[in-house]
């Protein structure tokens, strides 16, 4: 029994050590390839860009949100209208912080 657990720290081992390096190879390999993207976000999205997107994708979570609760729309509205305002101006202020 012994050995069958030193057996299987040695491939565990092995294998994180091989994962480690091939993180390693990759982020060498793709950092300066993901130079010329990071270039073109550097502009930004002002505020009155980023209302449109906010408000599109609080529509489209909360559609989601209330086709998969067990009501549906209809019984799940008087909460989510609560909450819509608040969740839309987080998302809007997020888009036009990070982008």
């Amino acid at each position: 029994m012994g050995n069958d657990n030193r057996g299987d720290l040695k491939l565990f081992g092995i294998l994180l050590l091989v994962a480690v390096l091939l993180l390693a190879a990759l982020i060498l390999l793709v950092l300066p390839a993901a130079a010329p993207a990071v270039a073109t976000l550097d502009e930004g999205m002002g505020l009155k860009a980023s209302v449109p997107w906010g408000f599109g994708v609080t529509v489209g979570l909360f559609v989601l949100f209330a086709l998969v609760a067990g009501d549906g729309l209809l019984g799940e509205i008087q909460f989510m209208l609560g909450s819509f305002f608040s969740f839309f101006l987080v998302l809007t202020l997020l888009i036009a912080w990070v982008f």
